[in-house]
């Protein structure tokens, strides 16, 4: 389970994310939807441990990701949005060695390869040189380096972005393959990606949440981008009047 609360992140006077709330349940997929510059990434990185918060707390299965933060992120198998591989190793070596950085213990490494390999469909793949692989495969083997030491918790981060659609239907069955027991949280601004595996959505524009809503409980002859552009469009309204309701009392101020 995940449990983000008023999550801020700040960059001097730049507010990247501000307030942000939500939660995923256990065994649920939960799409993560912005546009472009919404703060998806940002939010993302906070939540895997990788970027301090400037407010706001985060619990991965039970732990706080800044105080507990270790045993939060061994609980954590993380995607960024461009995996995270040695060009130069061949991918049997490569996820032995990220099974050890993960702590694996050593007699259990055989069978958690044997086990990525299969459910990434990376069997025939094992010798080959990471960086000489497709794109399809380099996303393959990116996950397979998420699940190595089987975590409860799965973020992905645009795991379909510049695949052909083959590739992207592919990673797709994978993905909703991958719940069951785990959480996972896929950010993306692919709509067809959220409405054709994920169980819950969370719109964030402009930094800020603007809708949580179960797919089951969208209005039937609604669409998601119906709802996503509605839900995006409401919030920059909000922001923009919001900001020159300061610029109101700025201007009274000073008059």
């Amino acid at each position: 389970m995940i449990e983000v609360k008023n999550l801020t992140k700040q960059y001097g006077n730049f507010t990247a994310i501000k307030d942000v709330s939500f939660k995923a349940e256990r065994g649920s997929i939960l799409g993560f939807l912005g546009p472009n510059g919404a703060g998806k990434t940002t939010t993302m990185r906070i939540i895997t441990g990788f970027m301090p918060a400037t407010s706001g707390t985060v619990v991965i299965d039970g732990l706080d990701i800044f105080s507990e933060s270790l045993e939060a992120r061994r609980r954590i198998g993380y995607l960024p949005e461009i995996p995270p591989l040695y060009t130069d190793m061949r991918v049997e070596p490569y996820l032995r060695f990220v099974a050890k950085l993960r702590g694996v213990a050593r007699a259990q490494i055989d069978g958690a390869l044997e086990r990525v390999l299969e459910a990434c469909g990376l069997t025939d793949m094992r010798g080959r040189i990471c960086g000489q692989l497709s794109k399809g495969y380099r996303q393959r083997v990116g996950l397979a380096q998420a699940l190595i030491h089987d975590p409860p918790v799965l973020v992905l981060d645009e795991p379909t972005i510049g695949l052909d659609p083959r590739q992207i239907h592919e990673i797709r069955e994978l993905i909703k393959g991958l719940s069951g027991d785990r959480t996972v949280v896929l950010s993306t601004h692919i709509l067809p990606e959220v409405s054709q595996i994920c169980d819950r959505v969370v719109i964030i524009a402009d930094g800020q949440v603007a809708l949580q809503e179960k797919l089951s409980e969208i209005p039937a002859g609604t669409s998601l981008e119906q709802v996503f552009l509605a839900a995006i469009s409401r919030e920059r309204h909000t922001v923009r009047t919001e900001d020159e309701e300061t610029l109101e009392e700025v201007g009274a101020g000073r008059a």
